[in-house]
């Protein structure tokens, strides 16, 4: 950190009175919040045929529900993440989630496509608050335990990402596609009142005595200056691209014979990717203990391996089961590194700094996604496997490469 920083830190520790304290169950709560945020962004994956037969959408709209909710969460990423670093977080993430509520509100009571859809994109838009309450949480652990924290609450996001798909199924199942959402906005408004109660009114990272554009530019500028932060951000492409790879597509060969699973069936998939990262948040503490770059190269390698049982999908579900768990295990190990390591960089611009790579990730998620329906299509499951080891490998390849740089990179890498 710059001298201005550690200036800035002491002014801030002085005003709180008292070093970052951050307890157990604060830390199960920012969790719990942030898998209830970011499943709102996934919420509308097993809807999409019930909202367009309702509000009487053609197949072009309603693939638009799913790509303004993305598109929403993007610019969230850089236009809203960076304001952790300039205002009150804990007001920051009040105010964000009442304003969810009243997003979530909109979609469900949407009379028409056109309400729906703007509905999505500011849902979208402000479910970013998961990564605000990230950098919050970093910056309240201890140094010596930011890697557990954040690998618990990191492990809460991805929790909330896969089994998005299975909780709405079942509420849509049981009282319609509408109820997921009202469901949602109940209880993002009661997690807006408990946090308002129990967040400490100070943050551990210190405010940027910033405006809003100088706030916007010194997030790219910060790419510029920080190699650590490009090239965790490229394996946090990599890593994600691979993850949305077999998610995107996994349904369609579930779907076809000699299987036939239904949508719900399928979903219950995200069930036992939550064992992989449940399993992964232990990355935080060996980046705690100093082997972040052992756990990167042993998980990168293992994301790669993954996609050999997951080849044989077709053949037993066994080996689809074990393939899930590896590569949800090895994706949650790479990103808890990456956020842990990235947030050390510059504690004073960690909103900053989690919001520009999260950025990267979208990219890698939709960069995954779009190759994996063109190629089920064009060449079957087999293809789709190849690219997801495919940028698996690459990772594991571009580790190798920075590992056997320059010393001092090779510390911190």
């Amino acid at each position: 950190m710059s001298g201005t920083g550690e200036a800035v830190a002491r002014q801030a520790e002085a005003r709180s009175g008292e070093e970052p304290v951050l307890s157990r169950g604060i830390v199960v709560l920012f969790a719990f919040a942030c898998a209830a945020a970011v499943a709102n962004v996934y919420f509308s994956q097993p809807l999409l045929v019930a909202m367009g037969d309702d509000l009487a959408m053609s197949p072009a709209l309603v693939g638009g529900i799913v790509t303004l909710t993305h598109v929403g969460y993007g610019l969230g990423l850089f236009f809203l993440v960076p304001l952790g670093d300039m205002a009150d977080r804990r007001r920051l993430v009040v105010a964000q989630l009442l304003l969810l509520v009243a997003a979530l509100t909109a979609v469900a009571a949407a009379p028409t496509a056109a309400v729906l859809l703007a509905g999505m994109a500011a849902m979208g838009l402000l479910a970013v608050v998961t990564q605000t309450l990230v950098a919050f949480a970093a910056s309240l652990a201890p140094p010596a335990a930011r890697g557990r924290v954040v690998g618990l609450v990191t492990g809460g996001v991805v929790i909330g990402i896969l089994l998005a798909r299975t909780v709405s199924g079942v509420l849509a199942d049981l009282a319609g596609w509408r109820s997921v959402y009202l469901a949602s906005a109940s209880l993002t408004a009661l997690l807006a009142l408990v946090l308002h109660r129990v967040l400490p009114r100070h943050g551990g990272a210190p405010q940027a005595v910033l405006r809003y554009g100088q706030l916007l530019r010194s997030t790219v500028s910060l790419f510029v200056r920080e190699p650590l932060l490009r090239l965790r951000a490229l394996f946090g492409l990599l890593i994600f691209a691979s993850f949305s790879t077999l998610w995107s597509s996994v349904a369609l060969p579930l779907g076809e014979p000699p299987y036939s699973l239904s949508h719900t069936a399928v979903g219950m998939l995200g069930l036992i990717g939550v064992v992989g990262a449940l399993a992964a948040s232990a990355a935080g503490r060996l980046n705690d203990r100093g082997l972040s770059g052992r756990t990167t190269g042993t998980a990168l390698a293992l994301l790669a391996l993954s996609w050999l049982p997951l080849a044989f999908t077709r053949n037993s579900l066994w080996a689809l089961v074990a393939g899930v768990i590896l590569l949800d295990l090895a994706v949650q190990a790479v990103h808890v590194t990456n956020q842990t390591l990235i947030y050390a960089l510059r504690p004073d611009a960690g909103s900053r700094l989690i919001g520009g790579y999260m950025v990267f990730y979208s990219v890698g998620s939709a960069t995954g996604a779009i190759g994996a329906t063109a190629l089920y299509a064009a060449a079957g499951w087999g293809a789709v496997c190849a690219l997801g080891a495919g940028f698996g490998g690459l990772g594991f390849v571009l580790w190798l490469v920075t590992r056997r740089g320059a010393a001092a990179g090779a510390r911190r890498v």
